[in-house]
């Protein structure tokens, strides 16, 4: 009997992280490579009128925050965007949404590296060469990758504290550059008249704000606040320290990113709009703020954000890397995946899951070998990731009603709705393209699945519960039919604004279906004791 209590502590976590080592999780996640090309893209696609685009994207980011923090501070443990969902629609439900958690996730690390790698080629050629007019990594450039690749694995095999230590120098400086670069542009090259130059303020309308929102790496750089969701089970004080965490980083990373969009947009010359926003651009394409730094002559900047687009795109990836394989751990705990996952090491850190997203991270190199081609897919498989969060606020609230709960969303019979119709909305506009890529993605977690329970003995096989996650399926498949038939990249059959219009009815419908078929009280009690149990 000792030896078995042995081995089921070393095979947890372990609880050594603090407050500002978890804020810094998803301070950390947020502001990545997103705030290296974000801008540009935006003011590409929208103008001026990128700062609607921003604010649109920050209301919805901030709602669905507040909404996993409930959820995280009452139920505290790893990989927990997963585990909510299993909480409330049971073991098929939980794995569908740990699947495409973690789709998103083991793609951060990858995003991220090539943006630093394709900053890099700025004054290193060799890491990318032109294929098909477009950018790629080059063989050379590969080879680096899979260095840093590698080096984010030996970090986070270490242990998490060192994992932690890392990281929280690594965002102090994350956070000090684009503060700097904000002060620097408003002080010395701030031209109001840019917000109605070069075809007004909105030269794109309403859908071009839109559409530049989900699809130009604006929702994509707030995307993050979760890290410290999935990091909850090795938190020292999670009940306290996982609301503040998630609700303190996303609204920095919302303030840091609208202020980078006002000062890009005011330190533009004139002759960088002469052919317009969509023909916006910086010679070798080093990046808009660089860019701007050297043009008004200011080397010294343009030298710290050199180094940055190293720094900031790699310190995300860091956390990705870890935060990928808690969510594998989950998985493995609850038997939806191979044991192994669900084992630690030594060190107390999942080293199944971190070599399995070495291995994924660099196949996705290949199909996907540049920033841009990656941005509108992750952005989409997190949206879906965060989307069942408000169904299982309620769904818990009713079905958990005594578990503590530090924070508490105001006014949720409200919130919970709006919050999944604007998840919806955003999945939505991503467009036809990106939809279809990511229902594919979710296709091919349902075989994985169907061979890691075929490969278990029966006795072993978890709980499905598929009925109650039944509203999953009609949802999947009615986005998709509203995506191939809508006004953003799909036919067109639905006009721009009706096409909307039914995504948020379809959603509520949607909402109030999953919300008439609650998983029996019992069920959801045995799931969290055993999760409490494995903490």
């Amino acid at each position: 009997m000792a030896q078995q209590l042995q081995r089921a502590r070393e095979s947890r976590l372990r609880r050594e992280v603090g407050l500002v080592p978890l804020t810094f999780f998803s301070l950390g996640s947020i502001i990545g490579s997103g705030w290296l090309f974000g801008a540009l893209y935006a003011a590409q696609g929208a103008g001026p009128a990128s700062l609607v685009s921003w604010l649109v994207a920050g209301a919805g980011i901030v709602l669905l925050a507040v909404i996993h923090a409930e959820l995280g501070g009452a139920y505290p443990t790893a990989g927990g965007t997963a585990r909510f969902s299993h909480f409330a629609f049971g073991g098929l439900g939980g794995y569908t949404v740990g699947w495409v958690s973690w789709v998103y996730s083991v793609a951060l690390a990858p995003i991220e590296v090539e943006a630093a790698l394709q900053y890099a080629a700025n004054y290193l050629p060799w890491l990318m060469h032109t294929s098909g007019g477009t950018a790629v990594l080059s063989p050379a450039g590969y080879a680096v990758a899979a260095v840093l690749m590698l080096a984010f694995c030996v970090i986070n095999a270490k242990g998490v504290r060192l994992f932690a230590e890392t990281n929280t120098w690594t965002v102090w400086w994350k956070i000090a550059v684009p503060v700097v670069t904000i002060l620097v542009l408003l002080l010395v090259a701030f031209r109001p008249g840019n917000f109605t130059a070069a075809g007004g303020f909105a030269p794109e309308g309403l859908k071009g704000i839109l559409s530049v929102t989900a699809s130009s790496g604006v929702v994509f750089a707030l995307l993050g606040f979760e890290s410290a969701i999935q990091m909850a089970g090795e938190a020292r004080n999670p009940r306290r320290d996982v609301p503040t965490a998630v609700i303190t980083s996303t609204l920095l990373g919302v303030g840091v990113y609208l202020l980078l969009q006002v000062a890009f947009l005011g330190s533009l010359s004139f002759g960088d709009l002469e052919n317009g926003w969509a023909h916006l651009g910086f010679v070798g394409e080093f990046g808009p703020f660089a860019g701007l730094a050297s043009a008004l002559g200011l080397g010294w900047l343009a030298f710290v954000l050199y180094v940055d687009a190293v720094i900031s795109p790699a310190g995300t990836g860091l956390i990705y890397t870890g935060t990928q394989a808690r969510l594998l751990y989950a998985m493995g705990r609850d038997r939806f995946i191979p044991a192994s996952f669900g084992r630690v090491n030594g060190q107390g850190s999942p080293l199944a899951g971190i070599v399995c997203g070495f291995v994924i991270g660099m196949l996705i190199f290949l199909p996907f070998p540049s920033w841009k081609q990656l941005v509108g897919f992750v952005t989409s498989a997190a949206v879906l990731m965060y989307a069942p969060a408000p169904i299982a606020l309620v769904a818990l609230r009713r079905s958990d009603p005594d578990r503590p709960r530090p924070f508490r969303v105001p006014a949720a019979g409200v919130l919970a709705p709006l919050g999944f119709v604007m998840a919806s909305l955003l999945i939505f506009w991503a467009g036809w393209t990106t939809v279809w890529h990511l229902l594919a993605a979710v296709a091919i977690g349902a075989v994985v699945f169907t061979i890691s329970q075929a490969l278990l003995p029966a006795a072993d096989r978890p709980w499905l519960d598929w009925r109650w996650s039944l509203w999953m399926w009609p949802y999947f498949a009615g986005m998709a039919a509203l995506s191939y038939l809508g006004s953003f990249d799909g036919r067109g059959v639905l006009p721009f604004g009706w096409d909307m219009l039914a995504v948020a009815v379809f959603a509520l419908a949607i909402y109030a279906y999953a919300l008439s078929r609650p998983l029996p009280r019992r069920i959801v009690r045995q799931y969290v004791e055993e999760a409490d149990g494995n903490a």
